[in-house]
């Protein structure tokens, strides 16, 4: 990332080079928004982390929320209290925090409040694909989707002004595409944060109980009323380009627009393209005038066929003749792109395609016979091998392993295979107990730190209360690895940069019960096997803390001190038995021309793991050593 401070330029015009995610950062900053709250998640990481950066000189506050519904509560108090606020997260990070968000959309809110929710076509980095569209469309919520970076800082400052003017939360959708695509962006003035606010009672208002609510759900669906009309005038929905040819239109928004209009280009299909940046609710008015215009509607968009559901409805009224094509021609799961939506413009238009797929695809696998892949796996000195190797070589086939989100999961790729199912965070904990329940098995659940914070907890109070035997292994690394080292309350550093009280999770296990609780260091590889021992015999929940530094980390800080790395080889006494390959699968550890096992210094983080498996004694310390910066 480059250095963020550049968004503190108060410098209207300039134009900056910005990922999407920064991009909102500094629409944040244009926006006067005093506080920003998020739980740290891929497509979305970036927007905290930026804030983190420059919180303190610019007058916000920032904070790493335990999780994503105590993100939105704490920016919907500050909310309701007249101040501007943010909360960021990943799409299923909405789903944690929907509880707050649909009666947040009852109470409402007095200063501006924008939800913003990355969602990731592909599942790049998630564990499923879903459109959060659809929440705004369940809670009743405005919804904005910018197409690029700089309609992303833009639309902050309108989702802004939408939400005050409704006096509600505004979701804000990006996908990967938009949140992580860099492009030249052009400023606006900084506005000053306000972060001190006034709260004014008002208990049929703010407290939902059932005689508050159900005149609080009318009170919603009028101020969506008013919804529409902004979104009718919205400067976000609009005809982009508009073309010659009105056989044809279409009807986009987010980043298949983008896809759109390039396909249309290449097809040469001079076309009118309705770009929607308001996509809840949606410019009826607008869409069937833009129908009646156009015998044939084709509808581009990723994921679910929100916007094509919809456009057929309003066809109902406006334009009931009208041909509309849709999901029939684009995929409904995945990340679209150009070549993809070319192929559906074709097919509906009957135009060839100039381009020939088929064979830069055949030429690609061409090139890329020989090239070895490259799946996810852990670094190399990861502490979590060192734990998934002693929890396999206690526990080995005879137990089941619910595992979770985060590094850990990786512990599913041969040799290590510990995971057997997987569901959401802390879902390793819950799921643990079902199935010890019913099978009476070894269950071994396994979950990362942050994640145990996030909603490992809950789940835990559940086994110790209903007495779940089951173990709970916590792969401590110390940060939120996965996502980019974000804190969290274990770690004893705030959102502001600032030292806090960490939080030891042993501690919070003792607190909810637990009374088998230990923590081992997973490179003392004898200690932790006994530990673990014990812990499947107890009768009730245990849990046991593997607690050593995520190695990113720990090479991080030996370069900060100017330490040291001691890389280990192997030595003549090596047989070429593979151990330690077989059970570790290091991406150090590697195969020279001649098939011999050898390690890659450069690669070696000195974790000495690999030494500790060899039955022949053939790996030791290197005698030449490298500093931590090379």
């Amino acid at each position: 990332m480059p250095d963020p401070h550049v968004l503190l330029k108060d410098e209207p015009g300039k134009r900056v080079l910005l990922l999407g995610n920064e991009a909102i950062a500094r629409g944040i900053l244009e926006s006067g928004i005093g506080i920003v709250t998020t739980y740290p998640g891929t497509p979305a990481s970036e927007i905290g982390d930026t804030v983190s950066a420059i919180a303190n000189e610019a007058g916000v506050y920032m904070e790493y929320s335990v999780n994503e519904i105590v993100a939105v509560e704490v920016a919907g108090g500050a909310a309701n209290c007249g101040v501007r606020a943010l909360a960021a997260m990943k799409h299923v990070g909405l789903n944690v925090a929907a509880d707050a968000l649909m009666t947040l959309a009852y109470t409402g809110v007095r200063g501006g409040l924008v939800i913003v929710a990355a969602d990731d076509p592909e599942c790049y980095s998630s564990q499923n694909e879903q459109d959060s569209r659809l929440y705004a469309l369940l809670s009743n919520l405005p919804c904005l989707e910018p197409s690029n970076p700089q309609e992303a800082k833009d639309m902050v400052a309108y989702a802004i002004e939408v939400s005050e003017k409704l006096e509600l939360p505004v979701i804000m959708r990006t996908t990967t595409r938009v949140s992580h695509t860099r492009a030249p962006v052009t400023l606006g003035k900084l506005a000053k944060p306000r972060l001190k606010g006034e709260f004014a009672r008002d208990v049929r208002r703010l407290v939902m109980v059932p005689a508050n609510a159900r005149p609080r759900h009318d009170v919603l669906l009028q101020r969506m009323e008013k919804a529409k009309e902004i979104t009718e005038i919205s400067p976000y929905n609009m005809i982009n380009p508009e073309g010659k040819d009105k056989e044809y239109g279409i009807i986009s928004s987010s980043s298949a627009y983008n896809y759109a209009v390039e396909a249309a280009g290449i097809l040469s299909l001079d076309v009118d393209v309705l770009k929607l940046g308001m996509t809840h609710p949606l410019p009826e008015k607008m869409i069937g005038k833009f129908m009646r215009k156009h015998g044939k509607i084709i509808v581009i968009e990723e994921l679910e066929p929100y916007l094509e559901l919809h456009v057929k409805a309003i066809a109902k009224d406006y334009a009931p003749s009208t041909e509309i094509f849709g999901k029939q021609y684009f995929p409904r799961s995945g990340e679209l792109s150009t070549s993809q939506v070319l192929k559906g413009l074709a097919a509906i238009t009957g135009r060839k395609i100039p381009i020939d797929f088929e064979g830069l695809v055949k030429r690609y696998i061409e090139a890329s016979e020989g090239i070895p892949s490259r799946p996810p796996i852990l670094c190399a000195g990861c502490p979590h091998r060192a734990s998934f190797y002693v929890i396999k070589k206690v526990a080995g086939e005879k137990a089941i392993y619910p595992t979770d989100i985060g590094c850990y999961a990786l512990g599913i790729a041969p040799p290590i295979k510990v995971g057997d199912i997987l569901v959401c965070m802390g879902a390793g904990i819950g799921t643990a107990q079902g199935i010890n329940k019913t099978t009476g098995m070894d269950t071994i659940a396994i979950i990362g730190d942050s994640t145990f914070f996030h909603a490992g907890v809950p789940r835990l109070l559940n086994a110790v209360y209903n007495k779940h035997k089951i173990v709970v292994a916590v792969l401590d690394n110390l940060t939120t690895a996965m996502t980019g080292h974000q804190p969290h309350p274990g770690t004893g550093l705030t959102g502001m940069q600032t030292p806090t009280e960490p939080i030891a999770i042993e501690k919070v296990a003792e607190g909810c019960g637990v009374k088998f609780v230990r923590v081992v260091d997973p490179f003392n590889v004898e200690e932790a096997e006994k530990v673990l021992k014990e812990a499947l015999k107890f009768p009730e929940v245990s849990l046991i803390v593997f607690r050593a530094p995520c190695a990113l980390m720990l090479v991080r800080e030996k370069r900060r001190k100017g330490l040291e790395i001691v890389p280990f080889k192997t030595n003549e006494k090596c047989t070429n038995c593979m151990a330690c390959i077989k059970l570790l699968g290091c991406p150090a550890i590697v195969l020279k021309e001649d098939k011999a096992v050898a390690i890659n210094e450069n690669l070696c983080v000195g974790c000495g793991l690999c030494a500790h498996v060899c039955p022949y004694k053939a790996i030791e310390p290197a005698k030449q050593v490298r500093m931590a910066f090379e």
